[in-house]
C-alpha cells in the first residue's frame, strides 16, 4: 500500500525545475538571433540559470535524503530531476561552445531546433504540477516524443547544409559540435518523458 503524503514539496520543486528550462530555452534562442558579438552576455545569463538549476537539484536530493515518505518511488523522483538537469545541461554548453568557437552564423533550420525546444519546455514547466495525477500526463509525453523526432529531423537537415562541398572544414565541425547540443537537449526532453511515464505505469 502506498502512503502518499499531502504536501506539494516534490512537485513544487521539479516545477521550478522546468521553469528554469524555459527560461533557458528563451535565452538560447536569444542567443541564436543575436549577432555574434552580442552572445557572450546572453551565454552568461544562460549560465546564471543553469546554475540556479544545480541548486534546485541539490535540494531535490536534500529532500529525498530527508524524506520518510515520497509520492512515488525515490529513484523515480531521482532520474526525473536528473533529467531536467541533462537538458539544462546540454542547453547550457551549447550557448558557451557558440561563445568559444566564435561561430559566425548557424545552418539553416538552427532557429526552427530552438523552437521546438522551446516548446518542449514549456509542455515540461506546464505538465510537472500534474505529477500529483501522474495518469493523466500521456498527452505529454505523446508530444515531447513528436517534438523529439521534429528535431531529429532538423538535425539531418542542418548537418546535410553544413557538410555541403566548399565550406571551411575546421567551421563545419565546430558549428556541428553545437549544433549536436541542440538535438542532445531534445534526446534528454524524450528521455524525460520517458521517465514519467515509467512512473505512471507504476502508479497505475
Amino acid at each position: 500500500m502506498r502512503f502518499t503524503p499531502r504536501g506539494t514539496r516534490f512537485f513544487d520543486l521539479l516545477t521550478d525545475a522546468a521553469k528554469n528550462l524555459v527560461a533557458a530555452a528563451a535565452l538560447l534562442r536569444d542567443l541564436v538571433a543575436a549577432e555574434p558579438a552580442g552572445r557572450e552576455p546572453i551565454a552568461k545569463r544562460l549560465h546564471e540559470v543553469e546554475h540556479q538549476g544545480d541548486e534546485l537539484m541539490h535540494t531535490i536530493m536534500v529532500e529525498l535524503n530527508s524524506s520518510f515518505v515520497t509520492p512515488f518511488d525515490r529513484e523515480d523522483i531521482q532520474a526525473l530531476a536528473a533529467k531536467i538537469d541533462d537538458v539544462l545541461d546540454f542547453m547550457d554548453t551549447a550557448a558557451d561552445l557558440a561563445v568559444l568557437y566564435r561561430i559566425d552564423a548557424f545552418p539553416p533550420g538552427t532557429d526552427d531546433l530552438v523552437r521546438v525546444l522551446c516548446r518542449a519546455s514549456e509542455l515540461t514547466a506546464s505538465s510537472m504540477p500534474g505529477l500529483a495525477k501522474v495518469g493523466e500526463l500521456e498527452p505529454f509525453w505523446i508530444e515531447i516524443n513528436e517534438l523529439e523526432n521534429e528535431a531529429d529531423r532538423l538535425y539531418r537537415r542542418m548537418l546535410a547544409h553544413l557538410f555541403e562541398p566548399g565550406g571551411d572544414a575546421l567551421e563545419v565541425l565546430k558549428t556541428k559540435e553545437v549544433v549536436e547540443q541542440f538535438e542532445l537537449a531534445a534526446d534528454a526532453f524524450e528521455h524525460l518523458a520517458d521517465v514519467v511515464q515509467t512512473i505512471a505505469v507504476k502508479e497505475s
